[in-house]
């Protein structure tokens, strides 16, 4: 089956309409899903607004743990992806089995688990959080109180860092973010000293003390609109340059590279998916996302906690 990129669109629109189908689509996604996503955001936005949807079917253009998010907010409606093996290296470094057994050594201990998990690991959790409302969440306990955070132990770093907690740290983290390269930081800033070096705060802590303003995903996109600089070196997933540079043409964008090799530092899962697999999940149906009734209650109520303390 082959069909032309404006023929897909038009055949994919179209099923919408038919089904009542609504389109999220992260940041990380490829430039031709996010110009069709009726909601593109980061993880905090998709949330939100998948939360407060009205349509029978939810098609989510992210990663698996994205879609089971919108399945747990919304357990009566049809949620499919694209592509089940869109998965997570970050939710994978945190089996439900293994955190568990972490978890009962600190007894004392309440769990901030970052959004970037798994459904299993939501419901071992007392509250979620994203990267936009980490700091808000952590804060919004007592100084004394004592936390765990997980899975990104570069994320976790960066939050003890800025609020002077003490959390205990899973040892997770997103290959992407983690991988970076510090010598390409390096490289990038000498040979461009007038660009402002613009990171995520999954990145590793010594590209971190490099930048000149860490961020979410969408607070990264914000700075470089309103921020005066021309010239940013962007310390992410490759797939947000395409909203930066629509929002700011006139401003160049440097991606930094995992190695000399490359000059990109694609998320392989996020970009598993593609206009095809869109059509064909919205025409089947499939794949859909199921999770059992338990394991919704259990992992719902720590993200509602997370979207009541974003309000």
């Amino acid at each position: 089956m082959y069909f032309s990129k404006e023929k897909l669109i038009d055949k994919i629109k179209t099923l919408q309409r038919e089904k009542n189908a609504v389109i999220l689509a992260h940041f990380y996604q490829i430039s031709e899903i996010q110009d069709i996503a009726d909601f593109l955001g980061d993880s905090l936005a998709l949330a939100q607004n998948v939360y407060k949807t009205d349509a029978d079917i939810i098609l989510f253009a992210g990663v698996h743990f994205m879609a089971e998010t919108a399945k747990i907010l919304n357990p009566s409606k049809k949620v499919i992806i694209p592509d089940l093996e869109a998965g997570c290296s970050l939710a994978d470094s945190c089996p439900p089995l293994e955190f568990n057994i972490f978890k009962k050594r600190y007894p004392n201990h309440i769990v901030v688990s970052y959004i970037n998990c798994s459904a299993q690991i939501k419901a071992l959790s007392d509250v979620i959080c994203t990267s936009s409302n980490v700091i808000k969440v952590v804060e919004s306990f007592p100084k004394e109180q004592k936390i765990i955070f997980a899975p990104d132990k570069n994320l976790g770093n960066y939050v003890n860092n800025i609020t002077g907690r003490d959390m205990v740290l899973w040892n997770g983290y997103c290959e992407v973010h983690d991988i970076i390269s510090t010598e390409a930081v390096i490289d990038l800033k000498r040979k461009h000293p007038d660009a402002k070096l613009i990171a995520h705060p999954e990145c590793k802590a010594i590209i971190l003390e490099m930048a000149d303003y860490i961020g979410s995903t969408t607070s990264l996109l914000n700075y470089s609109q309103t921020d005066y600089s021309k010239k940013y070196i962007v310390a992410t997933e490759t797939g947000i340059l395409y909203a930066m540079k629509k929002a700011s043409p006139d401003k160049e964008f440097l991606i930094v590279p995992t190695d000399k090799t490359c000059s990109c530092n694609d998320c392989p899962y996020m970009k598993k998916n593609t206009l095809e697999k869109i059509y064909l999940a919205l025409r089947d149906e499939q794949p859909e996302i199921t999770l059992n009734k338990e394991l919704i209650e259990k992992a719902r109520k720590p993200i509602l906690k997370m979207l009541e303390l974003s309000i």
